[in-house]
Protein backbone atom coordinates (compact mmCIF):
# COMPACT_ATOMS: atom_id res chain seq x y z
CA UNK A 1 0.00 0.00 0.00
CA UNK A 2 1.43 3.72 -0.87
CA UNK A 3 1.52 6.31 1.75
CA UNK A 4 1.62 9.95 0.57
CA UNK A 5 3.45 11.97 2.72
CA UNK A 6 2.60 16.09 2.10
CA UNK A 7 5.70 18.17 2.36
CA UNK A 8 5.31 20.74 0.14
CA UNK A 9 4.57 23.66 2.20
CA UNK A 10 6.64 27.05 3.09
CA UNK A 11 6.69 26.03 7.21
CA UNK A 12 6.80 30.01 7.74
CA UNK A 13 6.23 29.45 11.45
CA UNK A 14 9.43 27.84 11.63
CA UNK A 15 10.80 30.05 9.53
CA UNK A 16 14.10 30.41 11.15
CA UNK A 17 15.19 27.02 9.76
CA UNK A 18 12.33 26.79 6.39
CA UNK A 19 14.02 30.07 5.21
CA UNK A 20 16.75 27.66 3.90
CA UNK A 21 14.70 23.93 3.56
CA UNK A 22 11.42 22.60 3.22
CA UNK A 23 9.96 21.90 6.88
CA UNK A 24 10.04 18.31 6.47
CA UNK A 25 13.68 18.44 6.44
CA UNK A 26 14.42 19.78 9.07
CA UNK A 27 16.65 17.23 11.32
CA UNK A 28 15.79 15.59 14.47
CA UNK A 29 18.90 13.62 16.03
CA UNK A 30 20.60 14.19 12.59
CA UNK A 31 17.77 13.00 10.29
CA UNK A 32 15.04 14.85 8.80
CA UNK A 33 11.66 14.52 10.94
CA UNK A 34 10.01 13.12 7.38
CA UNK A 35 12.76 10.02 7.64
CA UNK A 36 11.13 9.71 10.85
CA UNK A 37 7.68 9.51 10.12
CA UNK A 38 8.68 7.18 7.04
CA UNK A 39 10.38 5.08 9.74
CA UNK A 40 7.39 4.96 11.39
CA UNK A 41 5.12 3.46 8.63
CA UNK A 42 8.05 1.47 7.10
CA UNK A 43 8.17 -0.21 10.83
CA UNK A 44 4.61 -1.59 10.32
CA UNK A 45 5.28 -2.93 6.90
CA UNK A 46 4.37 0.15 4.81
CA UNK A 47 7.50 0.65 2.41
CA UNK A 48 6.32 2.69 -0.58
CA UNK A 49 5.60 6.59 -0.32
CA UNK A 50 4.94 9.27 -2.56
CA UNK A 51 6.14 12.35 -1.29
CA UNK A 52 4.18 15.63 -2.53
CA UNK A 53 6.72 18.29 -2.75
CA UNK A 54 6.72 21.67 -3.36
CA UNK A 55 8.97 24.64 -1.78
CA UNK A 56 12.81 23.77 -2.75
CA UNK A 57 11.66 20.63 -3.82
CA UNK A 58 15.05 20.08 -5.21
CA UNK A 59 16.42 19.77 -2.13
CA UNK A 60 13.85 16.33 -0.94
CA UNK A 61 15.40 14.59 -4.14
CA UNK A 62 19.03 15.24 -3.66
CA UNK A 63 18.70 14.12 -0.05
CA UNK A 64 17.26 10.84 -1.60
CA UNK A 65 20.13 10.48 -4.44
CA UNK A 66 22.04 10.24 -1.97
CA UNK A 67 20.79 7.94 1.21
CA UNK A 68 21.84 4.84 -0.52
CA UNK A 69 25.88 6.27 -0.59
CA UNK A 70 25.20 7.82 2.69
CA UNK A 71 23.89 4.63 3.99
CA UNK A 72 26.78 1.95 2.51
CA UNK A 73 30.13 0.90 3.43
CA UNK A 74 32.01 1.40 0.32
CA UNK A 75 35.35 1.28 -1.32
CA UNK A 76 36.64 4.01 -4.09
CA UNK A 77 39.02 2.21 -5.90
CA UNK A 78 41.30 4.77 -8.54
CA UNK A 79 44.17 2.78 -8.83
CA UNK A 80 43.67 1.51 -12.87
CA UNK A 81 42.49 5.36 -13.58
CA UNK A 82 39.17 4.34 -13.40
CA UNK A 83 36.31 5.79 -10.53
CA UNK A 84 35.71 1.93 -9.10
CA UNK A 85 32.76 1.66 -6.46
CA UNK A 86 32.35 -1.66 -4.61
CA UNK A 87 30.01 -1.80 -2.01
CA UNK A 88 30.20 -3.85 0.91
CA UNK A 89 27.45 -3.28 2.98
CA UNK A 90 24.28 -1.58 3.16
CA UNK A 91 22.25 -0.34 5.44
CA UNK A 92 18.97 1.28 3.66
CA UNK A 93 15.51 0.16 4.36
CA UNK A 94 13.55 -1.53 1.31
CA UNK A 95 11.88 1.80 0.72
CA UNK A 96 10.06 2.84 -2.98
CA UNK A 97 10.00 6.50 -2.84
CA UNK A 98 8.75 8.73 -5.39
CA UNK A 99 9.12 12.48 -5.04
CA UNK A 100 6.49 14.82 -7.06
CA UNK A 101 6.89 18.31 -7.55
CA UNK A 102 3.56 19.03 -6.72
CA UNK A 103 3.67 22.97 -7.09
CA UNK A 104 4.73 25.59 -5.09
CA UNK A 105 1.47 27.24 -4.04
CA UNK A 106 -0.83 24.23 -4.47
CA UNK A 107 -2.74 23.40 -1.74
CA UNK A 108 -3.19 20.47 0.25
CA UNK A 109 -6.58 18.77 -1.81
CA UNK A 110 -4.52 19.62 -4.69
CA UNK A 111 -1.09 18.13 -3.86
CA UNK A 112 -3.15 14.81 -3.42
CA UNK A 113 -5.10 15.33 -6.25
CA UNK A 114 -1.84 15.75 -8.75
CA UNK A 115 -0.70 12.46 -7.86
CA UNK A 116 -3.01 10.31 -8.41
CA UNK A 117 -1.75 8.90 -11.28
CA UNK A 118 0.75 7.35 -8.86
CA UNK A 119 -1.88 5.98 -6.94
CA UNK A 120 -4.37 4.30 -9.35
CA UNK A 121 -7.69 3.37 -8.06
CA UNK A 122 -6.19 1.36 -4.47
CA UNK A 123 -6.54 2.43 -0.98
CA UNK A 124 -3.84 4.69 0.15
CA UNK A 125 -2.53 5.99 3.30
CA UNK A 126 -1.92 10.23 4.04
CA UNK A 127 -0.36 12.17 6.40
CA UNK A 128 1.51 15.34 7.14
CA UNK A 129 5.15 15.96 6.78
CA UNK A 130 6.02 17.78 10.08
CA UNK A 131 4.37 15.31 12.97
CA UNK A 132 5.31 12.50 14.35
CA UNK A 133 3.37 10.06 16.28
CA UNK A 134 3.01 6.44 18.50
CA UNK A 135 -0.07 5.38 16.48
CA UNK A 136 -0.55 1.52 15.57
CA UNK A 137 -0.88 2.18 12.01
CA UNK A 138 -1.41 -1.41 11.03
CA UNK A 139 -4.08 -1.10 13.63
CA UNK A 140 -5.21 1.77 12.30
CA UNK A 141 -5.86 0.42 8.47
CA UNK A 142 -7.64 -2.60 10.02
CA UNK A 143 -10.03 -0.21 11.87
CA UNK A 144 -10.50 0.98 8.62
CA UNK A 145 -11.50 -1.94 5.94
CA UNK A 146 -13.59 -2.71 9.36
CA UNK A 147 -15.98 -0.20 9.06
CA UNK A 148 -16.40 0.11 4.71
CA UNK A 149 -16.27 4.13 4.72
CA UNK A 150 -14.62 6.19 1.93
CA UNK A 151 -12.14 7.75 4.50
CA UNK A 152 -10.28 7.30 8.42
CA UNK A 153 -8.17 9.73 9.67
CA UNK A 154 -6.58 9.37 13.50
CA UNK A 155 -8.05 11.70 16.20
CA UNK A 156 -5.59 12.87 19.53
CA UNK A 157 -7.05 15.08 22.06
CA UNK A 158 -4.88 18.04 22.68
CA UNK A 159 -5.24 21.38 23.80
CA UNK A 160 -4.48 23.00 20.37
CA UNK A 161 -6.37 24.15 18.04
CA UNK A 162 -6.31 22.25 14.57
CA UNK A 163 -8.93 20.65 12.69
CA UNK A 164 -12.09 19.87 15.11
CA UNK A 165 -13.93 16.68 15.03
CA UNK A 166 -17.41 16.37 16.15
CA UNK A 167 -17.31 12.27 16.75
CA UNK A 168 -20.15 10.05 17.32
CA UNK A 169 -20.57 7.05 19.79
CA UNK A 170 -19.43 4.40 16.67
CA UNK A 171 -16.81 6.87 15.85
CA UNK A 172 -18.24 8.49 12.97
CA UNK A 173 -17.07 11.89 12.12
CA UNK A 174 -20.38 13.97 12.24
CA UNK A 175 -18.75 17.08 11.54
CA UNK A 176 -15.08 18.77 10.30
CA UNK A 177 -14.28 22.56 11.23
CA UNK A 178 -11.26 24.76 11.23
CA UNK A 179 -10.06 25.83 14.05
CA UNK A 180 -11.55 29.13 16.38
CA UNK A 181 -9.74 30.15 19.54
CA UNK A 182 -12.29 28.68 21.66
CA UNK A 183 -11.46 25.14 20.65
CA UNK A 184 -9.16 22.62 22.35
CA UNK A 185 -10.30 19.38 22.53
CA UNK A 186 -10.28 16.05 19.74
CA UNK A 187 -8.04 16.83 17.15
CA UNK A 188 -6.89 15.49 13.06
CA UNK A 189 -3.59 14.66 13.73
CA UNK A 190 -3.36 12.96 10.01
CA UNK A 191 -2.51 9.69 9.70
CA UNK A 192 -5.35 8.65 7.53
CA UNK A 193 -6.21 5.79 5.22
CA UNK A 194 -7.98 6.76 2.57
CA UNK A 195 -10.10 5.52 -0.58
CA UNK A 196 -9.53 6.55 -4.03
CA UNK A 197 -12.92 7.83 -3.98
CA UNK A 198 -11.49 10.93 -2.45
CA UNK A 199 -9.94 12.04 -5.63
CA UNK A 200 -13.80 13.01 -6.83
CA UNK A 201 -14.11 15.40 -4.16
CA UNK A 202 -11.03 17.56 -5.12
CA UNK A 203 -11.48 19.96 -7.67
CA UNK A 204 -8.09 21.06 -8.11
CA UNK A 205 -4.92 23.13 -7.30
CA UNK A 206 -6.64 25.56 -5.31
CA UNK A 207 -8.56 22.95 -2.91
CA UNK A 208 -7.75 22.70 0.97
CA UNK A 209 -8.13 19.20 1.44
CA UNK A 210 -8.96 19.58 5.04
CA UNK A 211 -12.30 21.76 3.81
CA UNK A 212 -14.23 20.57 1.21
CA UNK A 213 -13.56 17.67 0.90
CA UNK A 214 -13.38 16.79 4.73
CA UNK A 215 -16.95 18.35 5.74
CA UNK A 216 -18.28 16.65 2.61
CA UNK A 217 -16.93 13.47 3.67
CA UNK A 218 -18.20 14.20 7.41
CA UNK A 219 -21.78 15.60 6.41
CA UNK A 220 -22.39 12.19 3.89
CA UNK A 221 -21.26 9.56 6.45
CA UNK A 222 -18.07 8.59 4.95
CA UNK A 223 -15.35 9.64 7.71
CA UNK A 224 -14.47 7.94 9.72
CA UNK A 225 -11.87 8.40 13.24
CA UNK A 226 -9.51 6.28 14.85
CA UNK A 227 -8.95 7.15 18.33
CA UNK A 228 -5.56 7.37 19.37
CA UNK A 229 -4.65 8.25 23.20
CA UNK A 230 -0.71 7.89 22.68
CA UNK A 231 1.61 10.32 21.13
CA UNK A 232 1.79 12.99 18.71
CA UNK A 233 3.52 15.93 18.23
CA UNK A 234 3.37 18.55 15.08
CA UNK A 235 6.52 20.77 14.53
CA UNK A 236 5.33 24.07 13.85
CA UNK A 237 7.50 26.05 15.64
CA UNK A 238 11.36 25.86 16.75
CA UNK A 239 10.43 25.47 20.53
CA UNK A 240 8.64 22.04 19.37
CA UNK A 241 11.22 20.99 17.20
CA UNK A 242 13.37 20.95 19.89
CA UNK A 243 11.10 19.77 22.19
CA UNK A 244 11.26 16.71 19.73
CA UNK A 245 15.13 16.84 19.38
CA UNK A 246 15.62 16.54 22.98
CA UNK A 247 13.08 13.14 23.75
CA UNK A 248 14.98 12.21 21.46
CA UNK A 249 18.54 12.36 22.95
CA UNK A 250 17.34 11.32 26.50
CA UNK A 251 16.00 8.20 24.96
CA UNK A 252 12.06 8.78 25.91
CA UNK A 253 10.57 9.32 22.12
CA UNK A 254 7.47 7.57 21.97
CA UNK A 255 7.48 7.54 17.95
CA UNK A 256 10.62 5.41 17.90
CA UNK A 257 8.87 2.51 17.32
CA UNK A 258 12.19 0.65 15.59
CA UNK A 259 14.95 -0.35 16.49
CA UNK A 260 18.59 1.15 15.38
Amino acid sequence: MKVVLLAGGFGTRISEESQYKPKPMIEIGGKPILWHIMKEYSFYGFNEFIICAGYRQHMIKEWFADYFLHNSDITFDFTNGRNDMLIHDQHCEPWRVTVVDTGLNTMTGGRIKRVKKYIGDETFMMTYGDGVCDVNIRELYEFHKSHGKAATLTAVTLAQQKGILDIGRDSSVKAFREKSNKDGAVINAGYMVLEPDVFDLIEGDETVFERGPMEKLAKSGQLMCYRHKGFWQCMDTKQERDKLETMLNDDCAPWKVWKD
